[in-house]
């Protein structure tokens, strides 16, 4: 750790201009209403790697259908994967609905205030913990995420590549010596505030800020060089042929994924590995696979989709069968006007359009 870090920081005035700057300026957020530590977690599960503008509505929706731990914890989980359709990285909704579960089955419905039973929770790191105990109990414990690291590697001229863990760690003790006992709350969503409008990426509005003054890498203007982050590894481009297959009775056949990996338990149109199976192969191996005869047909179009890791290039097929009935139980066939009752990956929600046409 850099102990020279925090030499040049009052840290008084530090978090005076901060908080000052946060409660004259903070945005009419819906899960700042309250301080409800459910509507706060459940608020930043969706802000995972989410744009606040996006998690909004699907927060108010949310929020509606479960207004508490209890009403979350009791629900079907097909219909919590359906109401989450379309914010992606589903698995956060799988594993908060089975935290919360545990905190209805443990803790009477009641969020735990201590720090040691809330990160036992499935889902709750250290950034989701300290937003809650910050947040709803004044706990001062740190919640470091990208944003935190971008404005303390610029205020303290942090010059350390922050995609490493022990990088991460070391902000977490930056946050544990300049967090304000009185106002943890106001500091922690400060700092977060100040990384999503002023302290952004690129060209940030360093006339704007209220820690410019504080701030070491604007002293020597190296603001825009920090903070020091490694590239991420090359996404892997997987191809795949999506079947919209159709029967005599306008149903189309719809597959569940895993219940573990990616996308698990969300509904998908088959998908067929373009690399293992070619053109020619597509109908016997169908017929293999799910014990279905197919027929192809026209091609409807193309899709890409970016996932953190992998890009899926889909291509997209009609098809037909007949009024079989499917032996495979991953598969079924489903009604063009109740394909919307299940919730699908945005991937396959944007083909439903070859469906309506």
């Amino acid at each position: 750790m850099n102990d020279k870090a925090l030499q040049n920081i009052d840290i008084p005035s530090f978090q005076h201009d901060l908080i000052s700057w946060y409660q004259s300026n903070k945005r009419d957020l819906p899960w700042r209403n309250d301080q409800d530590p459910y509507k706060i977690w459940v608020s930043e599960i969706m802000l995972q790697q989410t744009k606040v503008d996006t998690v909004i509505p699907y927060f108010n929706r949310f929020i509606e259908k479960y207004p508490t731990p209890s009403h979350l914890a009791n629900a079907d989980q097909q219909d919590v994967l359906k109401t989450w359709e379309g914010l992606g990285y589903y698995s956060r909704a799988r594993n908060l609905q089975n935290a919360v579960r545990e905190v209805v089955e443990e803790y009477n419905g009641e969020v735990p205030a201590n720090e040691k039973e809330l990160g036992a929770l499935k889902g709750v790191g250290p950034y989701t913990k300290g937003a809650i105990l910050s947040i709803a109990f004044q706990q001062p414990v740190p919640a470091v995420d990208g944003n935190v690291m971008r404005v303390l590697s610029r205020v303290l001229k942090i010059e350390d590549n922050i995609a490493l863990p022990k990088v991460k760690k070391q902000f977490e003790k930056y946050v544990h010596e300049l967090i304000s006992a009185e106002d943890p709350s106001s500091f922690n969503q400060g700092i977060m505030e100040l990384g999503a409008l002023i302290c952004t990426p690129k060209s940030p509005m360093c006339m704007f800020c209220p820690i410019q003054e504080h701030c070491q890498a604007y002293a020597e203007g190296i603001e825009e060089d920090l903070p020091v982050k490694s590239k991420a590894k090359k996404q892997k481009k997987i191809p795949y042929i999506v079947l919209l297959i159709q029967n005599e009775q306008n149903q189309y056949v719809i597959e569940k994924r895993p219940d573990r990996g990616l996308l698990a338990n969300l509904y998908q149109f088959p998908m067929v590995p373009a690399t293992e199976i070619g053109m020619d192969h597509i109908e016997n191996w169908m017929e293999m696979e799910y014990g279905i005869t197919i027929k192809l047909n026209e091609k409807k179009g193309e899709l890409k989709h970016v996932f953190s890791h992998i890009i899926w290039q889909l291509e997209i097929f009609g098809a037909v069968t007949g009024n079989v009935v499917p032996s495979d139980e991953r598969i079924q066939f489903v009604g063009k006007n109740h394909l919307a009752d299940f919730p699908f990956p945005v991937s396959h929600q944007k083909m439903m359009k070859y469906i309506r046409e």
